[in-house]
C-alpha cells in the first residue's frame, strides 16, 4: 500500500510540475523493452538470453531553451533475462525466465534541434528504481513430459539510507533498489514522441552481492523503443 501511494503521489508532483512551468508538457509514453542481464565482468551480455518486456509512464519535458528540456518521469518498466535449452517441440526443453517490474524515476538532460516541424532529440542522465512485483518462471519437458513452475520475486526489505548495509537479503532473494545511467534519442512532432532508451544499470541484481561491486557482472542491461503523446 505504501509503495502505491508513492506511486500516485510522484504522478501527481510531476503532472503539476509540467502543467505549470512554461512552454512544457506531459507525455504519456509506452512500449517495447529487450531487457537482459549483464553476464560479463566488463558489462558484457548474451544476447540469447534477452527477455521481451514493456514499459509505460509518463514523462515531464520542461523547457528551458529553445534547444533544451529537462525531462524527469515515472515509469513502470519490466527488466529481467531469460535462459533456454533447446526448443519447444523437442523431447527435452527447458526455459527458465526472470521478469522483475520497477517504478522507476529517470531525469534526462535532453538536446533538441531549435528549428523545423520535427524535433531530433539525444539526451541522458541518471535513474532510480524500486522493485514492486515480478515473477520467476520454468517451463520445459523431460523425456516427452512436461513441467512448469511459478513462484513471486522475493524482494529484501533494503533501506537504501544504510549504504553499508542490505536488509532483509538471502539466497534467492533480489534487491528492491537499483539504479543507474540512461540515454535516450529520438524524434518529436507536435503531439507525437518516438524514441529508442537505453538503461545501464550500475547495481548488482542479488541480494547480499554488495552496492556496485568490483564489475559490472550481473546488473540490468534494457534497450526500448517507446510512443508518446503530448498532452
Amino acid at each position: 500500500m505504501k509503495n502505491k501511494k508513492m506511486t500516485v503521489l510522484c504522478l501527481a508532483m510531476l503532472i503539476g510540475i509540467a502543467v505549470n512551468a512554461q512552454n512544457s508538457h506531459v507525455i504519456l509514453r509506452g512500449g517495447v523493452n529487450l531487457a537482459n542481464v549483464s553476464t560479463t565482468d566488463k558489462g558484457g551480455i548474451d544476447d540469447a538470453k534477452m527477455l521481451t518486456s514493456f514499459q509505460v509512464g509518463v514523462i515531464g519535458d520542461l523547457n528551458i531553451t529553445s534547444f533544451l528540456a529537462l525531462q524527469p518521469g515515472i515509469i513502470f518498466t519490466g527488466k529481467g533475462t531469460k535462459s533456454q535449452s533447446g526448443n519447444e517441440g523437442d523431447a527435452n526443453y527447458f526455459r527458465a525466465t526472470s521478469n522483475p517490474y520497477y517504478v522507476e524515476v529517470p531525469v534526462n538532460l535532453v538536446f533538441k534541434t531549435p528549428t523545423g516541424p520535427g524535433k531530433f532529440f539525444i539526451g541522458a542522465g541518471p535513474y532510480i528504481a524500486m522493485g514492486i512485483a515480478g515473477k520467476n518462471k520454468v517451463d520445459g519437458r523431460i523425456a516427452g513430459v512436461d513441467f512448469h513452475s511459478e513462484e513471486n520475486i522475493k524482494w529484501s526489505n533494503d533501506d537504501p539510507t544504510t549504504l553499508n548495509q542490505e536488509e532483509g537479503s538471502g539466497f534467492g532473494i533480489m534487491k528492491r533498489f537499483d539504479y543507474g545511467l540512461n540515454g535516450t534519442i529520438g524524434v518529436e512532432a507536435s503531439r507525437l514522441v518516438i524514441s529508442a532508451n537505453y538503461g545501464l544499470g550500475l547495481a548488482k541484481l542479488q541480494s547480499g552481492s554488495g552496492g556496485s561491486g568490483d564489475d559490472n557482472n550481473n546488473k540490468h542491461r534494457v534497450l526500448s523503443f517507446t510512443l508518446g503523446f503530448k498532452l
